[in-house]
């Protein structure tokens, strides 16, 4: 997926030992449906390369334990900021309301290293940006860390 090249290329392949925050789960807002939901190979590609899971989803929590059960690689989270915690940087996956307007400087603040994949575009690249946070979304290239950090 274009998420995981994104994360991929960030690290020049060298995601073993990482942990990525994942906001949203589910196939598409308001639903708990993860059948097509992108969150699945993004995981599986990021588990296979050695990287860790911290993950959000306000409905796809349990469906998620039901298909992948307990793993040492994954960890469900209560609250969105809560999947922040030791996590080197975050995509978004899902464009679930609550994930529309977050505190950009509360993420940069927790992230380990301040970056955002946006792969739903819901934010402004600009904004992330002079929040102080790298961000790349789906078609709009690579972002340049701001020269304010």
């Amino acid at each position: 997926g274009k998420l995981f090249e994104l994360i991929e290329r960030h690290y020049g392949g060298a995601l073993k030992g990482k942990t990525v925050a994942l906001w949203g789960l589910a196939f598409k807002p308001n639903t708990d449906d993860m059948r097509e939901a992108s969150s699945r190979r993004l995981m599986e590609q990021l588990w296979a390369a050695g990287a860790k899971v911290r993950a959000f989803d306000p409905e796809a929590r349990a469906e998620t334990t039901r298909i992948y059960g307990e793993r040492a690689d994954l960890t469900l989270c209560e609250d969105a900021y809560e999947a922040l915690d030791g996590a080197d940087v975050l995509a978004i996956v899902t464009e679930w309301k609550a994930f529309r307007a977050p505190d950009f400087a509360r993420i940069r603040d927790v992230l380990k290293d301040p970056a955002v994949f946006d792969g739903r575009n819901l934010y402004d690249p600009t904004q992330v940006e002079e929040a102080g946070l790298a961000y790349y979304g789906i078609g709009r290239g690579r972002s340049l860390r701001p020269a304010n950090v």
